[in-house]
């Protein structure tokens, strides 16, 4: 067995890492001042942006959830790998050859994680797919793509492949590459009958599917031969990489232009990704067999940063009954999101694929652009289901769509759907008015009924005792002291290198008297005693303070510094550094002058004169502090 990797290699592997680059793969980071960065937390569902990273110092915060720390931890919380296993992927990404103790030299093929394992037959599985793409007996596949509008290059950009017929092909060269049956069948990529393991995919197009890191963790697989009883598309099981309803395909390569347009396009299949970003939609993305539901939309919200100010969610279905179905189902949902959300159908009711295939690229473009909102699309379809010709017929609509329009955010856009709604019923404006008015004070809207009045109050009182349990220890900030240690202490985990050494010496004299910032205090003090380096400077004082104040010093190292330029930070961290040491000054010279007031007249003269000089000596400082600002 291999012994623990070496700690100077764990610190090297973090120092090698930008926390940055690793963190916007899962969320889309905006700057929250200088060499400051925040988002939506990955870690919890919000609508403000509280997640905070400094890359500077490798360290992340949420002010919501509480989650903090650095580049291992993130990655071990959000893909649920070891310790091990992280530092290793971490490694092997930065190029570090790992030493581990005792002599070890690290896990062979047989001892590495199972998601590892995993991972490198999902890869081996895409590689022996999209080469077989080329075979003779391919050809049925190549075909089909040629057939629908895309050549090589384009099946080679996302990936295609094919699975060739017979039982084992697949099986064997897997086989061959070293993994046992145990692991064949934790890939999903097989079946398994009274003859043992077999291919799942066979004579199929397939698409890999894959992370927001690019890895491949499933695949979807396409029907083509007549004598194939399986279903049209089969995707990859559900396994400890796939999992369907946290999966969107094609967002990998979308999820760059997805985060900078702050709109997501929700298209119905593998094809329909393909056609809508070689016709320049490249923020398209599409379910892998299921509806899109909360777990897709918590993705997108961190991806399009929807905070309210902003973004769209476009979802395209096919003109069919089950086009409508599905529209209806993602209406369901539309409460969950702060953004925009519209919907574009084609009149006709073909797909992108189609649509590009018959009109060329510009006509899916043109698509995306008719979009219409979400809600419209809902009330016209379901108004569609009454008999708006008879007086019952448009008062059953009414009940239907009033409490639509009701949950209408913007109270601009509710106002003129309200009078579209009495148009399209051909009713009284005021009638329509006074039952959207009375939805809204009932709650009875669609978003209302999604989360009833006892779910939001266990919410509440779980979320409040989770703040009074995170906030017990924490210091009373409307106190001037407590505030001006924190901001102090702010400056030091973030931008220790702004000290000289004069500083740091009257840092480590100062005396702190808040018990919590007194303890990270001596956490620092200790830290730069053990030789800690700007870039694991603040785990260095995580591991010296006590287990509760962890999640404290997280959070001062990542809360942004009110400064927008470089000139500005190292004003703003000399001005404060420079009120900490005058408050110390101040609290000295009020302990020297209680002990002069405490001198007898029978004084040592002696020490009379030297609290003086002290006293003195304190003054110089304290006008030096100031005309030095």
């Amino acid at each position: 067995m291999a012994g623990l990797i070496k700690r100077e290699d764990i610190d090297k592997v973090r120092e090698s890492t930008d926390l940055k680059e690793i963190v916007e793969e899962y969320v889309t980071l905006r700057s929250a001042g200088v060499g400051s960065f925040k988002g939506l937390c990955p870690f919890h569902d919000e609508r403000t942006p509280s997640f905070h990273i400094r890359p500077s110092v490798g360290t992340y915060h949420c002010f919501g959830c509480d989650e903090s720390g650095d580049v291992i931890s993130f990655l071990m919380n959000l893909e649920h790998t070891s310790f091990t296993e992280t530092v290793e992927r971490l490694a092997a990404k930065a190029g570090i050859e790992l030493r581990y103790e005792d002599g070890g030299t690290g896990p062979d093929k047989h001892q590495v994680g199972q998601r590892q394992r995993l991972l490198e037959a999902n890869k081996l599985a895409d590689e022996f797919f999209h080469t077989n793409l080329g075979a003779p007996d391919a050809e049925i596949g190549r075909t089909f793509l040629k057939d629908r509008g895309f050549t090589r290059e384009d099946a080679s950009h996302f990936g295609v492949g094919y699975a060739p017929q017979g039982w084992d092909k697949l099986l064997n060269y897997l086989r061959r590459k070293g993994f046992n049956d145990d692991e064949l069948r934790a890939t999903g990529l097989f079946s398994e009958g009274n003859r043992g393991l077999y291919d799942r995919f066979r004579g199929r197009l397939t698409w890999p599917i894959r992370d927001m890191t690019g890895s491949t963790i499933g695949f979807g697989a396409r029907r083509l031969h007549d004598d194939d009883q399986g279903p049209k598309y089969l995707n990859t099981p559900e396994t400890a990489l796939y999992k369907k309803s946290q999966v969107l395909y094609g967002l990998d390569l979308a999820k760059r232009d997805v985060a900078k347009s702050r709109q997501l396009v929700v298209v119905e299949g593998y094809t329909d990704v393909m056609a809508a970003h070689l016709s320049g939609i490249t923020t398209a993305v599409a379910t892998c067999g299921t509806a899109f539901g909360a777990e897709h939309i918590k993705i997108v919200r961190r991806l399009i940063s929807d905070d309210g100010s902003g973004g769209e969610v476009i979802f395209t279905f096919d003109g069919d009954a089950a086009g409508q179905k599905a529209a209806l189902r993602a209406f369901e949902e539309d409460h969950r999101f702060l953004a925009r959300t519209y919907v574009a159908v084609e009149p006709s009711g073909k797909d992108p694929c189609d649509v590009r295939l018959e009109k060329g690229d510009q006509a899916v473009r043109d698509l995306i652009e008719s979009r219409r909102p979400l809600f419209e699309f809902a009330i016209r379809a379901g108004l569609k289901n009454h008999n708006l010709n008879t007086v019952e017929g448009r008062t059953q609509g009414l009940r239907y769509a009033a409490p639509i329009v009701a949950d209408i955010r913007d109270s601009v856009i509710r106002a003129g759907y309200t009078r579209e709604l009495a148009g399209w019923l051909g009713m009284d404006p005021g009638i329509v008015t006074r039952a959207v008015q009375a939805s809204q004070r009932s709650g009875n809207t669609p978003g209302h009924q999604q989360q009833g009045r006892g779910s939001q109050q266990d919410q509440q009182s779980a979320e409040g005792a989770e703040q009074s349990q995170r906030s017990s220890f924490r210091p009373d900030l409307n106190d001037p002291v407590s505030r001006m240690e924190k901001e102090a202490l702010e400056v030091v985990l973030q931008q220790p290198t702004q000290l000289s050494a004069e500083q740091w010496q009257a840092f480590y004299t100062s005396q702190f008297k808040v018990p919590a910032f007194a303890a990270i205090h001596s956490g620092v003090m200790a830290a730069g005693s053990a030789g800690a380096t700007p870039t694991n400077w603040v785990d260095k004082v995580v591991d010296e303070v006590p287990q509760p104040l962890a999640s404290l010093v997280a959070e001062l190292a990542v809360t942004s510094l009110p400064a927008r330029t470089e000139e500005d930070l190292a004003r703003y961290c000399r001005d404060i550094m420079n009120r900490l040491f005058e408050l110390q000054i101040t609290h000295r010279k009020a302990d020297l002058m209680g002990q002069l007031q405490r001198l007898g007249p029978d004084a040592d003269a002696e020490t009379f004169t030297r609290i003086n000089e002290e006293l003195m000596e304190l003054e110089q400082r304290r006008r030096a502090l100031r005309s030095g600002r």
